[in-house]
């Protein structure tokens, strides 16, 4: 587990204001890496506050050396892989000497705020885009309370997969359909079972979204050489969120070897990863086991994972419909929830995907699966939210929801917090369902 040092300090402020606010997502103690489109370029950088700093210009003004330089330079490219393949010490390295530049009393930094408005554009000036490329998605299934809500609706005698307590259960996701925050989530078109149980296809009339953290691999490991529990985190360059869109309709009737079509067609992620390192004052135990589960095998138990291998995070999803925005409304809070809520954590993902001695990669994606907790606000998807369409979701102005419709967008939004720490954030994971694409027509899809 990476120690704390002088970038946590609860006490550091930054030079750049909006960093300081009470509800700020990234103060000075957090430090997300990122990439985004600056005029025809797309370049990497570090949010602090509301502006980024730019890691080309930053290479290019000469204001870091040694190890951080190493990192600076590996960031020219325009997404963040060659970043995140390196040694945690380097990474950390340009962590340090940012903080040092960004912080208020900096003896270093008149030179950065000299260049500031070369090197430190605002987020509203720019259009963010995905941090880094994406060779492989693998999206688990690790919230109990999700399993058995879905294990019911569907009617299954023993709602739990039996392999649920013994390992961290995944399928192979398609890393082609991830985007950024933003834009239009189309709805797809599939075969489902309609209201008389015939089979048809068309627009998919049950879509969801489903609320998740994901991690990314920082430096892979090779085929055949599986990752002990102890040292996966040594793999994780950070983490950011997920909405693991859902058109429940077509997954239901499809499911057979897993999720396919019901799921590929779009995954949204938020554009800031948040550092392993920057959630290092966020640590807690691992979820508990319940007596009676069964003992974890050695490749999944570790001392250090079970002291230490859970996040203090909060999790949130608004829904705003049009008619809300027609009125002016603010987004509606239609889940809350925590990390907690797992079975599993991220460590033992990670050594159970490698268990065989299957090869991660620098940029791999791994989602949480739906964060799901016990109580109702907790549920972290509509069909959880609703009793699979039982109980429809109530909404101010009378509106009703059993699943998405055209025009609903869906805000995601999670915060790390702990005793004697400064809260860091994960920004927002957005998106808003269009309508199907007509036969042989287009759709004139709203950028992110």
């Amino acid at each position: 587990m990476i120690e704390l040092n002088p970038t946590h300090d609860p006490a550091r402020r930054s030079w750049v204001e909006s960093a300081n606010l009470p509800d700020s997502h990234f103060p000075i103690q957090n430090l997300p890496f990122g990439a985004f489109e600056r005029g025809e370029e797309v370049r990497t950088g570090v949010a602090i506050g509301e502006q980024i700093v730019d890691l080309h210009a930053l290479a290019q003004a000469r204001l870091v050396e040694g190890d951080a330089a190493v990192a600076c330079n590996a960031a020219l490219g325009s997404t963040l892989n060659e970043v995140m393949a390196l040694e945690p010490r380097v990474i950390s390295a340009l962590r340090r000497a940012l903080s040092d530049l960004l912080k208020s009393d900096a003896p270093g930094a008149g030179r950065l705020r000299e260049l500031e408005a070369g090197i430190m554009p605002r987020m509203s000036d720019v259009s963010m885009r995905l941090a880094c490329e994406i060779g492989d998605y693998t999206d688990f299934l690790t919230s109990l309370h999700h399993t058995e809500r879905h294990g019911r609706f569907k009617g299954l005698a023993d709602p739990l997969p039996a392999a649920f307590k013994s390992l961290p259960i995944a399928y192979h996701g398609r890393a082609s359909s991830i985007r950024v925050s933003g834009g239009d989530v189309v709805r797809p078109h599939g075969q489902y079972r309609d209201a008389s149980g015939n089979v048809a296809f068309g627009p998919a009339p049950a879509l969801d979204f489903e609320l998740e953290l994901a991690a990314f691999i920082g430096r892979g490991n090779g085929l055949t050489q599986p990752i002990p529990v102890e040292r996966a985190l040594d793999h994780v360059f950070g983490y950011c969120l997920l909405n693991d869109w859902s058109a429940k309709s077509i997954q239901w009737f499809e499911q057979v070897l897993g999720p396919f079509l019901g799921k590929s067609f779009h995954t949204s992620v938020s554009p800031w990863i948040i550092t392993e390192e920057a959630l290092a004052p966020f640590r807690m135990a691992a979820p508990a086991r319940a007596e009676g589960d069964p003992e974890l095998l050695p490749h999944l138990h570790g001392d250090v994972d079970r002291k230490a291998g859970g996040l203090r995070i909060a999790l949130d999803a608004h829904l705003s419909t049009a008619s809300l925005r027609e009125r002016g409304d603010a987004p509606v809070r239609i889940t809350h929830t925590h990390l907690s809520n797992l079975y599993w954590t991220f460590a033992q993902m990670i050594a159970h995907h490698t268990s065989n001695g299957c090869n991660l990669r620098t940029g791999d994606l791994l989602g949480s699966g739906t964060i799901s907790g016990a109580d109702d606000l907790s549920r972290a998807c509509l069909t959880e939210l609703t009793n699979a369409g039982r109980d429809p979701l109530a909404l101010p102005g009378g509106e009703t929801r059993v699943a998405l419709e055209d025009g609903d967008e869906i805000i995601l939004s999670a915060r790390a917090s702990a005793p004697e720490a400064v809260s860091i954030g994960f920004g927002e994971c957005r998106g808003r369902i269009a309508p199907a694409v007509k036969p042989g027509g287009t759709h004139g899809l709203r950028r992110a």
